[in-house]
């Protein structure tokens, strides 16, 4: 999306504990970096991670993909800077991972579980994270955009809800920031195949959303794939405003560095992982 440039990426079996990590093989001695909220180094219009001057941007369509289905433990190879962007989905990458197969493996799967409110605001955006004991997320946007508005949806994570409800939201933006946004050199590969983009009134692509509030859907895709840099499975309701890539690492940080606010369930399950090796070039 970003850097315009043709990517090869493969994801590969991993045993447990070995959580999600990126291995640049384009890179001199191919190293790997862990997808961590630590590791996080930009989140410009993208989260981008990185360490010891190796990065890997827009990782988070992958992650929450990864997340949607349960995969715990899989090594990602890519040959570039930044992964895939396909249809500015999850989808594509939903339909690979279950081409591929998840299976469960002998270990034990940790979850992180909300025991204390934890909340993070900046104006009138804001992260508000309360106790539940599944994983429940309700987003609210509003763009002053005839087509786009005020929007806001509910979900929670259930077999197969992923896919159906979040995977296929597509990322989307406004005409008018495209050429600011190419001269800062970003979306070199930004087009109406990857993206859904509005002029003043309209939605410039030929068919259309996908769902009537298809950006409020991929907001919540973009939260799910920044929450995933926990490392681990999230127990937890969580009410979101006007947040985005930012707001979503604050909030993780809060999170993270606050004892008080987190502990891991008694509940142990068998984490999962690829089971054989898929690629994708895009």
């Amino acid at each position: 999306m970003h850097s315009g440039l043709k990517v090869s990426l493969v994801l590969k079996p991993a045993p447990a504990d070995h959580g999600i990590q990126f291995r640049r093989t384009d890179l001199p001695g191919s190293p790997s970096i862990c997808a961590h909220y630590n590791n996080v180094i930009d989140t410009f219009q993208a989260t981008t991670i990185g360490a010891a001057g190796m990065a890997v941007s827009t990782v988070e369509h992958l992650m929450a993909a990864l997340y949607g289905c349960g995969v715990d433990n899989v090594l990602v190879e890519l040959n570039g800077p930044e992964a895939p962007i396909f249809d500015g989905s999850a989808g594509p990458y939903v339909k690979l991972i279950e081409r591929a197969c998840v299976v469960e493996q002998d270990g034990p799967r940790r979850y992180l579980s909300i025991r204390e409110p934890v909340v993070v605001k900046d104006g009138d955006s804001s992260i508000i994270a309360t106790p539940c004991d599944h994983f429940q997320v309700h987003y609210e946007i509003e763009f002053p955009h005839p087509r786009v508005g005020k929007q806001e949806y509910s979900w929670e994570l259930k077999n197969g809800s992923f896919g159906r409800e979040i995977a296929k939201a597509r990322t989307f933006g406004f005409l008018k920031d495209v050429l600011r946004l190419q001269q800062m050199g970003l979306i070199r590969g930004g087009s109406l195949s990857n993206a859904v983009v509005f002029d003043e009134n309209e939605v410039l692509n030929v068919n259309g959303f996908r769902y009537s509030d298809e950006c409020v859907r991929h907001k919540i895709l973009d939260f799910i794939g920044d929450l995933a840099l926990t490392g681990v499975p999230v127990l937890g309701n969580f009410e979101v405003r006007k947040a985005g890539h930012t707001l979503h690492s604050r909030f993780l940080t809060k999170l993270m560095d606050g004892k008080d606010y987190a502990a891991h369930p008694p509940v142990v399950l068998p984490a999962a992982y690829i089971s054989s090796g898929l690629s994708a070039i895009a």
